[in-house]
């Protein structure tokens, strides 16, 4: 029996622009809940972790239009927001697939918060954008009012920026695994988790910022001993070249091999690369294998039939 931790992501909870809704992305979650099972039914044991991207920028842009007659809603709440409602959909949807397929498992979603180091020099350098686009002269406003940090991005308009620094540890860890071993289904570390910094008394308190929910993912897969890390995503392969007449699709690669591919600029920053950097970063603190594929593709991935597969 192995444990695999398993890395949903928030777009792929959303099909396209008219499928923005909550029922459409508890749709989503139904499909994907039944491609977890799937490995659930051959005796393994499953820890979730999701992305939260569209769905943070969804509140933030209504805290951000409703200025005036409500107060402001913290990023880091934000995020623990995105926790709860999405654990919830998934939570809900592999409940009801077990009930269809009369498995006796329980699930449970945990509030996750992640510790970051408040000298990461991510908070000197924001550069994640998120919420709503601005012109010019409202970006300006922001700047000046609620002194944000304001960049044009793609020619679509100007965007908050925020820090996304590495995550260091999940502070939650503990039970997670705990739960885990005993054959709880555990939905955790959601959106990357909740990132906060210690003070010298080792007092939490949250941040304004965002992680990547793949390294953190990966953090955590290390932390309660995984022996699996797989990252779902919208294709079935990482691949080199892509986009171009010479792409080529990855099936296994070492370490030392995604690493040359890395320095070769084979991986998107946006897309790919956090994916691949955090098979790295598993394999290099012990982990047994790691794979990214598409959720369709999750069982057959675990046997070496689909998905990219990173050794060490």
């Amino acid at each position: 029996m192995k444990t695999v931790v398993i890395a949903i992501g928030g777009n792929s909870l959303i099909k396209d622009a008219r499928h923005q809704s909550v029922p459409d992305q508890y749709a989503a979650v139904v499909e994907t809940a039944r491609h977890i099972t799937d490995m659930l039914e051959r005796g393994h044991r499953i820890v979730v972790t999701h992305g939260n991207g569209p769905q943070v920028g969804f509140i933030l842009r209504r805290s951000e239009q409703s200025r005036g007659s409500l107060h402001e809603v913290p990023l880091d709440s934000i995020v623990a927001d995105t926790q709860g409602a999405l654990g919830y959909q998934i939570q809900q949807a592999l409940e009801n697939e077990f009930r269809r397929r009369k498995l006796s498992k329980s699930v449970a979603t945990i509030v996750t918060q992640t510790l970051v180091d408040r000298d990461d020099p991510a908070f000197g350098n924001p550069s994640k954008p998120i919420g709503e686009f601005y012109t010019p002269e409202q970006a300006e406003e922001r700047r000046r009012v609620e002194k944000w940090r304001m960049v044009e991005d793609a020619g679509r308009g100007w965007r908050r920026v925020v820090p996304s620094p590495r995550p260091v540890r999940i502070i939650e860890s503990g039970v997670i695994g705990r739960l885990a071993a005993s054959g709880c289904v555990v939905i955790a570390a959601g959106g990357g988790g909740i990132p906060v910094v210690a003070d010298e008394q080792g007092l939490l308190s949250g941040v304004a910022a965002v992680i990547d929910k793949d390294l953190a993912s990966a953090v955590l897969a290390a932390q309660i001993g995984a022996d699996v890390l797989v990252i779902s995503t919208a294709v079935e392969k990482a691949c080199l070249d892509f986009g171009t007449p010479g792409q080529r699709s990855i099936d296994t690669m070492t370490v030392a091999e995604a690493r040359a591919h890395i320095d070769r600029g084979h991986f998107g920053p946006g897309s790919m690369l956090p994916k691949i950097e955090a098979c790295i970063h598993f394999m290099e603190q012990g982990g047994g294998s790691a794979v990214i594929t598409c959720p369709a593709r999750l069982s057959g991935a675990l046997d070496g039939r689909a998905g990219t597969r990173v050794t060490p």
